[in-house]
């Protein structure tokens, strides 16, 4: 399992990058797998502390019953929009991928048959604007082949 701390160890201006983009909202978003193996798209909150990427579901929840039957997901951070139109000020976004492993309940949960998961992280992205405005910087980090950066016009 990679836990997030792990992540930030070895990587820890891009992990720094991607807990940014995920903290600055709310709402992110969880693809998980239906029964059929179609994609099911949630709303989800996702905290990253503690060396870990961790989120909970409520009981009887569909994403539930999703990543019981298969853990893998990918999750999006919050979608934000540049100001003015300027794509260079786009702060970018960021993804996460793995398998979700069932932890204990948080002591001050509030939701009574609550589920809650941390993330062993196997993929990262970042994606941005370069500071040209002619290029889209894509950084990852996956189990893999580690942390790569790429861009394309």
């Amino acid at each position: 399992m990679t836990s997030w701390a792990e992540l930030r160890a070895e990587v820890p201006e891009f992990a720094e990058k991607v807990r940014l983009l995920f903290d600055a909202g709310t709402n992110k978003t969880l693809a998980s797998l239906r029964r059929d193996g179609s994609p099911r798209i949630s709303g989800t909150e996702v905290r990253i502390e503690d060396g870990q990427v961790s989120l909970g579901m409520m009981p009887a929840s569909m994403k539930l019953a999703d990543v019981r039957r298969d853990p893998r997901v990918a999750i999006h951070s919050p979608t934000l929009e540049p100001p003015e139109g300027d794509p260079r000020a786009w702060p970018g976004d960021a993804k996460l991928s793995g398998r979700l492993v069932e932890i204990p309940s948080p002591e001050a949960s509030p939701v009574a048959g609550a589920a809650y998961f941390a993330l062993d992280v196997t993929e990262a992205v970042v994606t941005y604007v370069a500071d040209t405005g002619d290029q889209l910087v894509i950084e990852t980090w996956d189990t893999s082949h580690g942390y790569r950066r790429r861009t394309r016009a």
